[in-house]
């Protein structure tokens, strides 16, 4: 029914996605952090003798004062600096239910709606896997079933694993617990090639009564359980 070509943007927005990636994986922020001189430097001293507590967001180790460090902020970024987050754990529990209530209507309802010549038909994100794989197109619908299906879930599950352990103050195997959240941490983002997949399709298939594609209540869930699920990282 109709031809798409798509343009130089196309090819610069799958460039950037590109770039962005690579730039994120070579850049060091400890290096970068180690450019800004400060004062005082804590470096090779133990942590507990010295009193120590670490920036969140620098890293840089800070020497606390005998008041025991009421209101004190980072010499280097300007961070406020505590011990622990206050409530943290309760605020990790309450993202990852968000994001579990979130993740069942992003894979029931439809991701998206196409129109063709007057004809309307929704496909979910599990419905339009299926309709890939029985049409030959497995890699693409294998692609879409890791990064928007299981990849979330098994994000869920990590992060409900961590902060379980993390609650009974579990020391069973501190650094596999350690790989399980760094992993977590660098796949998680890539759960939005759906989303991506869907912001295009809408751009580009706008041809009025003969054919359109629309995004579905699901895009909007599925970006919620993919951003909420970033910020337990940060708790």
């Amino acid at each position: 029914m109709a031809t798409i070509v798509p343009g130089i943007a196309a090819f610069a927005f799958m460039a950037l996605i590109f770039i962005l990636a690579a730039s994120m994986a070579v850049l060091d922020p400890h290096a970068v952090w180690e450019k800004i001189k400060i004062q005082e430097s804590t470096r090779g001293i133990p942590v507990g003798p010295a009193n120590l507590i670490g920036c969140h967001t620098c890293h840089l180790l800070c020497r606390l004062p005998s008041h025991g460090g009421q209101g004190l902020t980072c010499p280097r970024c300007g961070t406020h600096l505590h011990r622990r987050k206050p409530n943290s754990i309760a605020r990790t529990w309450a993202l990852i239910l968000a994001a579990v209530i979130c993740y069942i209507p992003a894979n029931v309802l439809p991701i998206t709606i196409v129109t063709s010549l007057g004809k309307k038909q929704a496909d979910t994100i599990i419905s339009g896997v299926i309709y890939f794989i029985s049409t030959g197109m497995w890699p693409i619908g294998l692609v879409i079933f890791v990064a928007s299906v299981f990849v979330p879930l098994l994000k869920l599950l990590a992060l409900s694993y961590l902060s379980f352990s993390v609650q009974r103050k579990s020391g069973w195997r501190p650094v596999d617990r350690t790989k399980i959240y760094r992993m977590a941490e660098v796949v998680g983002r890539w759960s939005m090639v759906d989303v991506y997949v869907v912001t295009i399709l809408v751009a580009m298939v706008n041809l009025g009564a003969l054919a359109t594609i629309e995004a579905g209540p699901a895009a909007v869930y599925f970006c919620g359980v993919v951003i909420i699920t970033m910020f337990p990282r940060n708790r």
